[in-house]
C-alpha cells in the first residue's frame, strides 16, 4: 500500500490529469459505465434486502447461504444469458442486504446518523480508490493481488482460530481493521483487473459488478462496525460523566 501512496504523491495531479482516460479505450469506458450502473442497482437491491429484514427479521444464516448460492449459480451461467445473470445478481444483493440487516438494524437503534456516515464514507473511499486505479498506469497495482489473497487467507485462519479458541475484543477489532485495509486494497486491484480484462476482451459486466459489490459491502460492514464501537464508547463516557 505504501507504493500506492508514494506513486500518487510523485504524480503531477491537475484537472487535466483527472480528465485523462486515454489509456482506457472507448469500448472499455463504455464497459465500465455498465459495470458501475449495475453496481448501483445491486446496492439499491441490497438496501431493499436490509429493509425486508427490518420489517420481517429474515436476515441470518439462511440468507447468507442463499446469497452464496446465488453467486455460485450466477458464475456458472454463460455470459450470453445476460438477463438471467442480472436477475441472479439482484437476488444475491437482496440476500446480502438481508444478511447485513441485523447490523444495520442495530445501527438504526443506536444512532441512525452512524449508518449514513458509514455509507457515505464507503462511497467516498470507493470512488477515490477506484478513480486512482483508473488514472494509474495499466497493471500498476495488479501485483498487489497476490499479497491481498494471502492476507484474506490469513484473515480466514484468524477467524477460525478465534472461533475455536475464543477471542478477545481487541483481537476482533484487529480482524476488523486488518480486513478493512485488505478490502480497500481490493477496490484498487479489482478495478485495474476489470479494466485489464476488458482490454483483453472480457466484457462480462455482471461478473465485474459482482466483484466490486462484494468489495463495497465488505468495506461498508467494517466501517460501520468501527463507527458503532466508537459511538458506543462515546455514549459510555457521557454516562460516566453524568454519574
Amino acid at each position: 500500500m505504501e507504493a500506492f501512496f508514494e506513486s500518487r504523491s510523485r504524480s503531477n495531479w491537475s484537472y487535466d490529469t483527472l480528465k485523462n482516460f486515454r489509456q482506457i479505450s472507448p469500448l472499455v469506458q463504455s464497459h465500465l459505465k455498465r459495470v458501475y450502473l449495475t453496481l448501483c442497482c445491486a446496492l439499491v437491491a441490497s438496501a431493499f434486502g436490509a429493509y425486508l429484514h427490518i420489517l420481517w427479521n429474515i436476515g441470518g444464516y439462511l440468507t447468507s447461504f442463499a446469497c452464496f448460492g446465488t453467486m455460485i449459480w450466477l458464475l456458472s451461467i454463460p455470459p450470453y444469458q445476460e438477463q438471467r445473470r442480472v436477475s441472479l445478481l439482484m437476488a444475491s444483493a437482496v440476500f446480502e442486504g438481508a444478511s447485513v440487516g441485523p447490523l444495520i438494524d442495530l445501527a438504526i437503534q443506536i444512532d441512525p446518523s452512524v449508518l449514513v456516515a458509514a455509507f457515505v464514507g464507503t462511497a467516498i473511499a470507493f470512488a477515490c480508490f477506484s478513480g486512482a486505479a483508473m488514472l494509474a498506469k495499466r497493471r500498476e497495482y495488479l501485483y498487489l493481488g497476490g499479497l491481498l489473497s494471502s492476507s484474506v487467507s490469513m484473515l480466514l485462519w484468524l477467524h477460525l482460530a478465534s472461533f475455536i479458541f475464543g477471542g478477545s475484543a481487541a483481537f476482533f477489532m484487529f480482524e476488523i481493521y486488518f480486513g478493512l485495509l485488505v478490502f480497500v486494497g481490493y477496490m484498487v486491484v479489482d478495478t485495474q483487473d476489470i479494466i485489464e480484462k476488458a482490454h483483453l476482451g472480457d466484457l462480462d459486466y455482471v461478473k465485474h459488478a459482482l466483484t466490486l459489490f462484494t468489495d463495497f459491502v465488505a468495506v461498508f460492514v467494517r466501517i460501520l462496525i468501527i463507527m458503532l464501537k466508537n459511538s458506543a464508547e462515546k455514549s459510555e463516557k457521557k454516562k460516566k460523566r453524568r454519574d
